[in-house]
């Protein structure tokens, strides 16, 4: 299963910017949402092209909302993950599996301390039906009416802190600092920017690296 990971902008609530919008929500409806990162969603997809796919339907929501995107195959690297730009040059065949390995960038893993009796200070049962510059109504999933009228106007987005899916894992850590590397005789160079616990590499185009 290829695995998609979706780590959202500093100031946002990625789950409750996908979640929140009807476009975004049913393209992910038939999904089992994780959050492995601080302010992520990921979820398992059965292939490269699929992952790629998904991704487009989500481009509108990714180009405002999402500050790195990452696609993980596994038989590629269990370990490693590619770069959208990477997987969408796989499924092209522009790329063969055994030449995605040179070019890389590899973040730091810094623990969150989350706390767990925080209140939410936007229930998910209040319903927000404003709207969104794509025609989405902004309603948190599981309130209001799925029959509502929506509206082409755009709003400023308010509070959105209680609106993710039920049963979706708190994160335990968050991405820091990426560094930039070339692998060398299949090594890889240490990770040196911070103090960090444990890393995760993301492999890259040529031109995302340069």
């Amino acid at each position: 299963m290829t695995r998609v990971c979706l780590i959202g902008e500093a100031g946002t609530n990625l789950q409750y910017e996908l979640l929140s919008r009807e476009t975004a929500r049913e393209a992910l409806a038939t999904y089992d949402l994780e959050r492995p990162f601080e302010n992520s969603l990921a979820v398992r997809t059965v292939s490269v092209g699929a992952a790629v796919s998904l991704l487009n339907d989500l481009n509108w929501y990714l180009t405002r909302f999402v500050d790195e995107v990452l696609v993980q195959e596994p038989s590629i690297s269990d370990e490693e993950w590619l770069s959208r730009p990477l997987a969408k040059q796989l499924r092209n065949g522009d790329l063969e599996p055994d030449a995605t390995a040179e070019f890389c960038k590899i973040y730091g893993l810094e623990r969150v301390d989350s706390d767990p009796e925080s209140a939410p200070d936007n229930p998910a049962g209040a319903a927000d039906s404003r709207p969104d510059a794509d025609g989405d109504s902004k309603t948190p999933p599981g309130s209001g009416s799925e029959g509502e009228t929506e509206s082409e106007t755009d709003t400023e987005t308010g509070d959105s802190s209680g609106a993710e899916r039920p049963g979706v894992a708190e994160p335990t850590y968050r991405l820091v600092e990426p560094l930039y590397v070339r692998r060398v005789d299949g090594d890889l160079p240490e990770y040196d920017l911070r103090d960090v616990e444990e890393t995760l590499v993301v492999r890259l185009t040529e031109a995302e690296y340069s």
